[in-house]
């Protein structure tokens, strides 16, 4: 059994990868590892140049200077992507107590 520490809850909205249509979504991504969780565009860009990243979640309200990139780098390399709401559910769903731009689970 899966513990809450090992937990990301994701529920808000997601877009689909066109962002022409909004999907309801309430998920739950279980993270046996919380070590496979990485926050923030900077350390995202490091893991997508090494080859280390399997899924990617951007916020929709996020600069679009921050996550274009990552979402271009996404479909380039066939990548999972998938748009949340708000920087501030990100945030939350990843544990933190401020809004997170993108995250991302590790391979």
């Amino acid at each position: 059994m899966i513990d809450n520490r090992e937990k990301v809850v994701i529920i808000c909205f997601c877009m689909d990868a066109k962002k022409d249509t909004k999907i309801v979504e309430c998920g739950l991504m279980a993270i046996r590892n919380p070590e496979k969780l990485i926050v923030g565009a900077k350390q995202i860009r490091k893991g997508l140049n090494a080859d280390r990243i399997s899924e990617v979640y951007l916020a929709e309200n996020a600069d679009p200077a921050i996550t274009g990139p990552i979402e271009t780098r996404c479909q380039a390399h066939q990548i999972k992507y998938t748009w949340v709401k708000s920087m501030l559910d990100l945030g939350r769903a990843c544990g933190i107590e401020v809004g997170a731009a993108t995250a991302a689970v590790v391979k």
